[in-house]
């Protein structure tokens, strides 16, 4: 185990020295092309995009497979061809064909036809409803995702915008289907006879070819000044579909040819954000801790010097409350298994970040983050089951074989429970994002033979583990608990709470969704990693100030109350990713589920790893506090 951390930690080394010259850093070997040889384009699925063709479109949040019939693209002669995915890969959508385009390195060409195909009134309805909805073709030579070539409006800038679009709209609100495609590949030359793929570009185009013979009249054929083709609703409609090739000579090396899509939007904007939470979270976390160290170095020094036969004052509450504080919460098992799932989760956050942060998951590397992450999640299912095992036996939990089996089950059985559920209706709208039912059993063997075992071990180490003392004794009757202000109440100081940790990573949430949902490259590692460390400390000191104004209200019941707190993001979390589709019009009701269903599954997963963090902070407080005072 040992030499692989060695080795990690020296591709890790590596990988950060290489970040100076660029954000990105390869995850793939290099390919050598000579004159003449193939070099095969790859046809992935066709995604949805933010950004409509028209502005009364509707929105779709579910991609298609490029060969999906009604589309009727070209298939290869000998018919497409699954190429092997990732386990991220497949996961998060991705079908990736061979296709009928016949690329070799250095050999221009000019109007090459691939097929006729013709569109029924009801294919016609369908294609043109997914032009207006900004439906992208996302094509793939040497790893590279074909792109378009974008100018930024503020900085004047030129960027490679991912994928292009299958269709467009004219200012009179018809709807045009790209049938020739213009590909242009960059090359760059590395000696005499071997040549490397740095760059491609695709400028589709909608031509009309309907009454020109190509065999007799080939120029006007090839002609791109031709009228725009448009599908008709009332009547079927044959077209072309043709393709150019272009070979153009760069300088740009192998190494750095990520760099025009890894484009920041607005990289001002992000670090004012960050800088100004930053400076928020500083300001909040100086006058937290002057407050609870002023104040509870005078209640330690108060208690520790006044006679008990005196009278204490309502202020200190926090002491009253001593014979009590330890207790354990109610549904102690529940709550066990819900702190360990959220330490699982924040630990794979932590450590996927860290990675991609140091460039070990490049995006050139297809499914690399998601498969890490599942992974990961597999592997740290023995220190959920550690933690959650040792809670329960500090709680005093007898039922320790029902700990041992809701571990591995309780919270990832949910999930998949949730994912299966929400496949169901990406299987119903035919969409490529639903997972094959092999890929499902793959994940379920998965679990069972590796996950289960380890969570199994996990708890078992944790029974020889020695308990942590508590430095008051518990008393026999409960306290009973006087009535509280609404302030700290559940919801009211969920919500309070929550505010402050969603501040530090709202920066980030758009990134993040429009990546998940709409087909974007999300690679600004450093920005998440700086947002994540700031929502992780500001959760924990607001969890410690809540709970420390709690027990001074002499209300003991903290367990779940700092999970909440911890945990109150989540719902903000939620609410930004509602607020994110409010100026778009969700396309149908499978939509308006997955959107809102994917969105809940995430509200939860955050919800979980900041109450994990909640509770251990607020744990490690008050056993900190009450070992300071003198108790008779």
């Amino acid at each position: 185990m040992i030499p692989k951390l060695n080795l990690w930690s020296i591709l890790a080394v590596v990988q950060l020295m290489a970040v100076v010259s660029g954000f990105y850093l390869p995850g793939v070997a290099p390919t050598d092309y000579k004159k003449g040889e193939s070099i095969p384009l790859l046809v992935n699925h066709l995604t949805p995009s933010m950004h409509h063709m028209s502005q009364d479109s509707k929105t779709y949040v579910y991609s298609y497979d490029y060969y999906y019939p009604k589309f009727h693209f070209c298939p290869p002669a000998n018919g497409p061809q699954k190429q092997s995915e990732s386990l991220g890969s497949i996961i998060f959508g991705d079908r990736i064909f061979n296709s009928p385009f016949e690329i070799k390195m250095l050999e221009d060409k000019q109007c090459q036809r691939l097929c006729r195909s013709t569109y029924s009134k009801e294919d016609s309805l369908f294609v043109n409803r997914n032009i207006r909805a900004g439906y992208s073709h996302n094509w793939i030579i040497d790893g590279l995702p074909a792109a378009h070539l974008v100018q930024e409006s503020r900085t004047k800038t030129n960027y490679y915008g991912l994928g292009f679009s299958i269709g467009e709209v004219d200012q009179s609100s018809f709807a045009h289907f790209y049938n020739h495609f213009s590909i242009q590949l960059e090359y760059h030359k590395r000696d005499e006879h071997t040549y490397r793929v740095v760059g491609f570009t695709v400028s589709p185009s909608s031509l009309d070819r309907r009454n020109v013979d190509g065999a007799s009249d080939a120029d006007t054929y090839c002609s791109l000044d031709l009228p725009p083709i448009t599908l008709k609703k009332g009547e079927e409609t044959q077209l072309d579909f043709t393709y150019d090739v272009k070979f153009v000579a760069s300088d740009k090396a192998w190494a750095t040819r990520w760099d025009k899509y890894l484009h920041v939007y607005d990289p001002k904007i992000q670090w004012f954000s960050l800088v100004n939470f930053s400076l928020i979270v500083v300001v909040l976390g100086i006058a937290m801790a002057n407050i609870l160290l002023r104040t509870l170095k005078n209640d330690i020094m108060k208690y520790n010097e006044v006679n008990l036969d005196n009278e204490i004052s309502d202020e200190s509450g926090w002491k009253l409350v001593h014979g009590d504080v330890f207790r354990p919460p109610r549904y102690k098992l529940i709550f066990s298994v819900l702190v360990g799932s959220g330490i699982q989760i924040f630990l794979m956050t932590l450590v996927t970040i860290v990675f991609a942060l140091f460039g070990v998951l490049s995006p050139s590397n297809r499914g690399s983050l998601s498969t890490f992450m599942f992974i990961l999640y597999i592997f740290f299912s023995a220190v959920s089951s550690f933690v959650s095992s040792y809670l329960y036996r500090f709680f005093g939990g007898e039922e320790w074989k029902m700990n041992i089996l809701l571990n591995p089950l309780l919270v990832p059985g949910s999930l998949f429970s949730l994912f299966v559920l929400l496949n169901f209706f990406l299987v119903f709208v035919n969409s490529s994002g639903a997972i094959p039912i092999g890929t499902m059993l793959a994940i379920v063997v998965i679990w069972f033979v590796i996950s289960i075992p380890l969570a199994v071990v996990g708890s078992l180490l944790s029974y020889k583990r020695p308990m942590v003392t508590i430095p008051v004794k518990t008393n026999q009757i409960p306290r009973q608990i006087p009535p509280q202000p609404w302030y700290l109440k559940q919801i009211p100081i969920m919500l309070i709470s929550g505010i402050f940790p969603f501040g530090s990573i709202a920066v980030e949430m758009y990134f993040i969704y429009t990546s998940i949902w709409f087909n974007r490259i999300f690679y600004m590692f450093g920005f998440l990693f700086f947002c994540f460390v700031l929502m992780i400390m500001t959760t924990s000191l607001i969890s410690v100030l809540m709970i420390y104004y709690l027990l001074c209200s002499e209300n003991y019941q903290w367990h779940w109350k700092s999970m909440f707190i911890g945990g109150g993001c989540a719902v903000y979390v939620l609410l930004h990713s509602l607020f994110l589709v409010t100026g778009q019009n969700l396309g149908n009701f499978t939509s308006i589920v997955l959107y809102f269903g994917y969105s809940l599954v995430i509200s939860l997963l955050v919800f979980l790893c900041c109450g994990a963090v909640g509770f251990v902070s607020c744990f490690v407080f008050i056993r900190r506090i009450y070992s300071q005072i003198k108790i008779d």
